[in-house]
């Protein structure tokens, strides 16, 4: 079948972020299905050719790059205003390809606005992939006050669910939620997984230099951090950890890789803390090529967020990046993945409000080699069996397979009559 495909942060393993839409459109080309990808093209192409399309192929994929300069750095209006730029020059790409079916993946939620118009113009289903429960979260963090950009988020959500022959969730916190408002919609799991083929042997070389070429890790202990440095993220909170390290375990060093718009007040706050560049290093964000080195020569792996419950329904890449490299995992959100790894003891979470609490964890169990190893193994045996992403894409494409064969999307009328 001939799919249009759309996510307006794809990336290929030479960019920075998550592989997600490209490791599921690559073996869509392998089972004979035609793919379209339409997306934005990273920020200095977007500057060098904004507004301007142009195509590329990557493993069988046709990439439709789109000029909207867009970076982590803007702040919200300015990210608002990206979106719908990209909506906008979307529907129009969007609508004039060959398709069998049309599937948008969030964030941002306005992605469903070319994936719904595309999908009535063209007379095929749309599928709709929601990566996090937005609005919720900006609602719940105090990003969306207005209660006019409440009432219009809502809209788009409810107009993106109700648009779609059937929706994909990330986690099973985020069907619950999705379920629980719009029973009617059938709602599918499909967790980020684990590219074992990148992480699961990386070269031994490169994870002795990421070590070597530190003067401060050498053979200590290492946590990594790797992602984005955002509000929703609350990386004081790994300061605040740091903070205690510096005073109960000096050794242990604390790593973030990655970029954002609270990089500055990052660093205040370590320096004023007095970890910056002591216990506590910051790095520029790498290729997904190039992480499979880091994760290789951490002892501990983080994900953290802040204390809003919206957020504990996430499913972080970097957690199933860890699995894949058989690297424990530590976490503060609580939610489906606290179950995970209680469950098969692959990491453990800790008190969102007491870092001084996960300080003497995370000291206790990265110190501990036979902690390490036996967890270790459980992370790789959820990277094998659980959340392989082989089994998880088989999963992913019987629904699309299966929306395609129901045929035509819901007429317009319908969608309205049924609206809240």
């Amino acid at each position: 079948m001939d799919v249009v495909y759309l996510h307006q942060y794809y990336g290929t393993p030479e960019m920075q972020g998550g592989t997600r839409s490209y490791e599921f459109s690559r073996r869509l080309v392998e089972r004979g299905h035609r793919v379209h990808m339409i997306t934005a093209a990273p920020l200095e192409d977007s500057n060098r050719r904004e507004g301007c399309w142009w195509t590329t192929e990557a493993a069988g994929v046709t990439v439709h790059w789109c000029g909207v300069p867009y970076s982590n750095h803007m702040g919200f209006r300015d990210r608002i205003r990206a979106f719908s730029r990209f909506a906008v020059r979307a529907s129009f790409r969007a609508s004039g390809l060959p398709a069998d079916l049309v599937f948008a993946t969030s964030t941002p939620l306005t992605i469903a606005v070319p994936g719904g118009i595309a999908s009535r113009r063209l007379r095929v289903p749309m599928v709709f992939e929601v990566r996090d429960v937005w609005p919720e979260v900006p609602i719940a963090m105090g990003v969306l006050g207005n209660p006019t950009a409440r009432r219009a988020a809502l809209a788009l959500e409810s107009w993106a669910y109700r648009s779609s022959a059937a929706l994909i969730a990330l986690s099973p916190d985020m069907a619950r939620s999705i379920s629980t408002r719009f029973p009617e919609i059938p709602v599918t799991v499909v967790p980020n997984s684990s590219d074992l083929d990148l992480f699961a042997e990386p070269d031994a070389a490169m994870v002795a230099a990421v070590r070597a070429d530190r003067a401060w890790l050498g053979r200590r202990p290492l946590l990594l951090y790797a992602g984005t440095f955002g509000d929703a993220n609350d990386l004081g909170y790994l300061v605040r950890v740091a903070e205690v390290l510096r005073s109960t375990a000096p050794e242990v060093r604390i790593l973030l890789v990655g970029e954002g718009k609270d990089e500055g007040a990052l660093e205040r706050l370590a320096r004023d803390r007095g970890v910056w560049e002591r216990n506590l290093f910051v790095e520029p964000p790498v290729a997904k090529n190039r992480m499979p080195a880091l994760f290789g020569a951490a002892d501990l792996c983080a994900s953290v967020f802040a204390d809003v419950p919206a957020l504990s329904a996430n499913s972080p890449n970097k957690v199933f990046d860890a699995f894949a490299a058989g690297r424990p995992v530590v976490i503060n959100n609580g939610g489906w993945l606290e179950e995970v790894l209680d469950e098969s003891g692959a990491g453990f979470a800790v008190p969102a409000r007491d870092p001084a609490a996960a300080a003497e964890l995370i000291a206790r169990r990265i110190t501990d080699p036979n902690w390490l190893a036996g967890a270790g193994s459980a992370a790789a045996e959820l990277a094998e069996g659980r959340f392989n992403r082989d089994r998880l894409f088989e999963a992913w494409e019987r629904v699309l397979l299966d929306a395609a064969a129901a045929g035509r999307p819901r007429e317009s009328r319908r969608v309205v009559s049924r609206g809240r």
